[in-house]
């Protein structure tokens, strides 16, 4: 059965240790019968952001609009329009926007 979460139905939910932006779950995570992953929809404001943390589950970042700057032990990335990355379980990362527009992004996660 096809399950549509339409854009402007998509609940806000609080993302921990994240500021200055706001993320929706569009599928999975108790939206839709999703059970594998969970993808969702942030907008990170002039300045917003991830502190430095990890997460058990592996991470899909895909920036829809914007320049958003993914910091780990590596070293600074900086994504831009349409780029996108892997972020294997367990690897400590930090998100900044470091530009003056806002960014979109899909985030995209194991359960």
């Amino acid at each position: 059965m096809l399950q549509v979460t339409r854009f402007n139905d998509a609940k806000p939910y609080d993302a921990k240790k994240h500021f200055g932006m706001t993320a929706m779950r569009l599928q999975g995570g108790g939206v839709s019968d999703l059970e594998d992953y969970w993808v969702g929809f942030s907008t990170f404001l002039p300045g917003g952001g991830a502190e430095k943390s990890s997460a058990p589950t592996a991470k899909v970042y895909v920036v829809l609009d914007g320049e958003i700057t993914v910091t780990t032990a590596e070293g600074d990335t900086v994504l831009g329009k349409f780029d996108s990355c892997y972020l294997p379980p367990n690897t400590e990362r930090s998100i900044e926007n470091k530009t003056n527009n806002a960014v979109q992004m899909l985030v995209i996660s194991p359960n």
